[in-house]
């Protein structure tokens, strides 16, 4: 007999990690250009936890539409089980991994045991990969990519009129990450290094050894000294904190240099100007082709992903509220 329910987080309310409930539903099927997914792990990411909220921070009018109940995420890894009709290039038994729908849907159903998938939103899983880690890479990897080595679509920024353009880098060039321990921090910082830039990480003091064997040059603890205050006349910085107080690395960067925040800030255009600093984001998108390009990185040994804890599909609550302590070194999984 085939299976037609299958265990699942859904969120009925939002609220704290509380409202994460592991509950058994049917198992979604195919559309086309989908394909069904039996996931073997799920990356967390913060719109994971912003969307349990209810996006408290969001004016209405920017709030995308939500529908309880609903089951959260976006990054899996996983094998195809089936295959919708006009889906060319996968096929059932192939191990995959992708970030789903994501921005047009903030939450794409991963937190479960299967979820249909776009198949142009999938990537072939790297043989050196397991699925835990592969389940780390695509929202943080994709974010990095889009920021820092190529941009990939023309969806206009939600943040500003202003079109992100990464700028080249190579030998000459210092970035400094901010946040660099975290998802997305930790692997920009090994894409900056392997198109040859110098890189100034800020995190903790507790993960200096951490990111010096990733390849950081430098390193400011910024439980020690304010990173905005010890660093100067660097080409690019990377704050994948972000926020309002991104303003403070303007002075840390060279005229003719660039900021870019993860999480939009508070920023002024005429002081921008005139310190000759271009700030611009994105907002990351799904892009199969893209996360195609970090496996073979990874399979090169050129990137690798760190994983911070994994919990059970059915422990959830407490992977989420691993997340709010903060601290996070690499990426948490849930695995099904």
């Amino acid at each position: 007999m085939p299976r037609h329910t299958m265990s699942a987080i859904r969120l009925h309310e939002f609220g704290g990690p509380e409202v994460l409930r592991h509950e058994e539903v049917p198992i979604p099927e195919p559309g086309p250009g989908e394909v069904l997914v039996r996931v073997h792990a799920v990356g967390l990411n913060p719109p994971d936890w912003y969307a349990r909220e209810g996006m408290p921070d969001v004016p209405p009018e920017l709030k995308p539409p939500f529908h309880l109940p609903l089951i959260p995420g976006t990054d899996v890894s996983g094998v195809v089980e089936a295959v919708g009709a006009d889906v060319d290039g996968l096929a059932v038994g192939e191990e995959v991994m992708g970030l789903l729908r994501f921005p047009e849907a903030l939450q794409a159903g991963a937190y479960a045991e299967y979820v249909t998938a776009p198949a142009s939103d999938l990537a072939r899983k790297p043989a050196s990969l397991d699925h835990v880690h592969a389940a780390g890479l695509p929202m943080s990897g994709l974010t990095a990519w889009q920021f820092l080595i190529e941009l990939g679509h023309d969806h206009p920024s939600p943040f500003q009129a202003a079109r992100h353009r990464p700028m080249a880098l190579g030998g000459g060039t210092t970035v400094l990450v901010n946040g660099a321990a975290g998802g997305v921090g930790h692997l920009a910082l090994q894409l900056a290094k392997w198109k040859g830039a110098r890189v100034i990480a800020v995190a903790s003091g507790a993960h200096e050894t951490f990111l010096r064997g990733l390849g950081a040059d430098e390193f400011v603890d910024y439980t020690k000294d304010r990173p905005e205050e010890v660093v100067r006349e660097v080409d690019l910085v990377l704050d994948t904190v972000g926020g309002p107080d991104s303003r403070r690395f303007l002075r840390t960067i060279k005229r003719g240099g660039a900021l870019y925040p993860v999480y939009f800030g508070d920023f002024d255009d005429e002081e921008n100007a005139r310190l000759g600093v271009t700030v611009t984001a994105t907002q990351v998108r799904s892009n199969g082709a893209q996360l195609a390009e970090l496996g073979r990185l990874v399979d090169a040994g050129k990137v690798r992903v760190a994983i911070d804890s994994t919990f059970a599909l059915k422990d959830a609550q407490a992977a989420h509220e691993r997340a709010a302590r903060g601290h996070i070194q690499g990426k948490i999984v849930l695995t099904a």
